[in-house]
């Protein structure tokens, strides 16, 4: 009958998760680990996949997988079919129990110590049966996140321009050097005087970085970054000992071998509550909301927060 499914159709059907897996990890292991079963399985069902396809969809690359030509115009065509299932199957059940259901919750390193612990251990002791997922990361890869569904909801550090977000406040940057460095005596200080300096700073890759490099190609000048790390203990920690000046978010935790000394200019960039253009399940709202009304007495912690605006724009559902 017209509308109805093919028989092939109908065998891929079953098999959409494991290929689903398989495309976006790149790696049987991982894409096993991922759907939680056993690697063996996987494999059967990626080969019933390809026999009810009629073409190969993967090849072998050292350790990994990679898709053929016909595996990616596949994926291409169906990489949203799985999670759009898997999200109705989420809000149905979360409709169901209200008070329970996983929460897939990002948070940025730089509020990781102190603020958000705090603030989730407050959320968990309201709503015990709740599970929390937790994934901590630079803000880019937290976005970059949301925006593929593998989080629900995430802290970002900036918030991004193309995702429902509400501004919790505004974090500001300032120069940390030594003790001993000559500019600790310093109340203020330009970022033009930086040009000889050497700087300790996270990857390119990170929005903190980027910052900076625009900053500096403003002033004059690239910076001549010494040590990369992805870390920002270690990093400051580097500070301490000399070996260069970083622009940084006043740390959560004592660092009694930095001096901090301030920027002329506004050195700061917005904190956001990021969510995806879906309708959340009933236990991601309620984080939401909680952290939307409680974040800022947590983040007192983190010093140097400004609040400006609440709302910035609306999250959906």
């Amino acid at each position: 009958m017209d509308g109805l499914p093919s028989a092939q159709v109908e065998a891929l059907i079953p098999l959409l998760a494991a290929f689903d897996a398989a495309a976006a990890e790149g790696h049987i292991t991982r894409a096993a680990q991922r759907l939680g079963v056993p690697q063996s399985s996987l494999s059967r069902r990626l080969k019933a996949v390809e026999q009810a396809v009629g073409v190969k969809l993967f090849q072998p690359v050292g350790r990994r997988v990679a898709l053929t030509a016909a595996g990616r115009e596949l994926f291409d065509r169906t990489r949203g079919l799985v999670q759009a299932l898997g999200d109705a199957v989420d809000v149905v059940r979360s409709d169901a129990d209200p008070e329970s259901g996983l929460v897939r919750f990002g948070f940025p390193f730089t509020l990781g110590p102190v603020s958000i612990p705090s603030l989730l251990a407050d959320f968990h002791a309201g709503a015990p049966r709740i599970r929390l997922s937790l994934v901590q990361a630079h803000g880019t890869a937290l976005v970059g996140m949301v925006r593929e569904g593998r989080l629900d909801l995430a802290v970002t550090i900036p918030a991004p321009d193309d995702l429902p977000a509400i501004i919790l406040g505004f974090q500001r940057l300032h120069l940390y050097v030594a003790n001993a460095h000559p500019l600790a005596a310093r109340g203020l200080v330009d970022l033009a005087e930086l040009a000889d300096e050497p700087f300790i700073a996270n990857p390119p890759t990170y929005h903190l970085r980027r910052l900076v490099d625009s900053w500096c190609a403003e002033a004059g000048f690239t910076p001549n970054v010494g040590f990369e790390i992805t870390e920002f203990e270690t990093l400051r920690a580097l500070v301490a000992q000399n070996l260069g000046i970083a622009v940084l978010p006043a740390p959560e935790t004592p660092h009694p071998g930095l001096t901090r000394v301030p920027l002329t200019g506004e050195r700061e960039r917005s904190i956001g509550l990021v969510s995806g253009n879906h309708r959340p399940t009933p236990a991601v709202a309620r984080l939401r909301d909680h952290v939307a009304a409680h974040a800022m007495s947590y983040l007192e912690h983190a010093r140097e927060i400004v609040v400006r605006t609440r709302w910035e724009v609306d999250f959906p559902g």
